[in-house]
């Protein structure tokens, strides 16, 4: 018989699945690798795990400890569970640009949700989380936080060689943190697969590809600064795609 111990030790494993349309349109293999399969339901499952076994190892982060954080969303709602589970205290700072069902959700784990103006962006719910930082509150800082892009490199990216074989010929991620991409990347080069690694940005905010940040209206995207996780050179395109294609 087999129980985890809580909901925080089932996360990663997801399966890929073959997208049969665009596969036929496009006349070649493309697969999706399903992170909503995560407890929380996204990818950021991962680095709200691996940030908060950072925080507990290193010693900053004691039990029924406050955790603070800015989040466009995914990474709040995964940093609210694993709160929800281990007992901590959860204070999360967003554009108030974010859906309100990502609003609920937070809220349905139990952490205090403060909202940024939509103007200010990703930018303005940093400064806002490192405001709200007391001395003894531990700050993730996703942005910046290493835990972030090594997870991807110790879990996601060699699930993705394991289950193709190694076998890639690209792989292709939105930037938010950049955690994913470098994560990945860094896993596909140690196992040898030299796969085309391609960035995605909002064309409203292309600041990777042009050096020029905007609002725009993909949630989880285009944060209209350069993340300190995500490593440039990892990378060897950077497309962008329109609000409407996105939606």
């Amino acid at each position: 018989m087999t129980i985890h111990s809580d909901v925080t030790q089932i996360v990663g494993g997801t399966p890929l699945v073959r997208l049969n349309k665009a596969s036929e349109r496009s006349g070649a293999e493309i697969v999706a690798k399903l992170e909503g399969a995560n407890p929380a339901n996204s990818v950021k499952d991962r680095i709200g795990v691996a940030m908060i076994d950072a925080a507990e190892k290193s010693g900053q982060l004691k039990p029924g400890g406050t955790i603070v954080e800015a989040t466009s969303g995914n990474t709040g709602i995964a940093l609210a569970m694993v709160g929800a589970a281990r007992g901590y205290t959860v204070i999360l700072t967003m554009p108030e640009s974010m859906s309100k069902e990502r609003r609920a959700l937070l809220r349905a784990f139990g952490a205090t949700l403060e909202l940024t103006p939509k103007a200010d962006g990703m930018r303005g719910a940093v400064e806002k989380a490192e405001s709200l930082a007391d001395e003894g509150a531990v700050l993730v800082r996703q942005f910046a936080n290493q835990a972030n892009a090594a997870i991807h490199e110790a879990t996601t990216g060699p699930e993705i060689v394991k289950d193709t074989d190694g076998k890639v010929d690209a792989f292709v991620s939105g930037i938010g943190t950049g955690g994913t991409i470098t994560g990945v990347g860094r896993a596909f080069k140690a196992a040898g697969v030299d796969a085309r690694i391609v960035a995605v940005e909002p064309a409203a905010s292309p600041l990777l590809s042009s050096g020029e940040a905007g609002p725009h209206m993909i949630q989880g995207l285009g944060a209209n600064f350069v993340p300190e996780v995500l490593d440039q050179d990892i990378y060897d395109e950077v497309v962008t795609v329109e609000n409407e294609d996105a939606f």
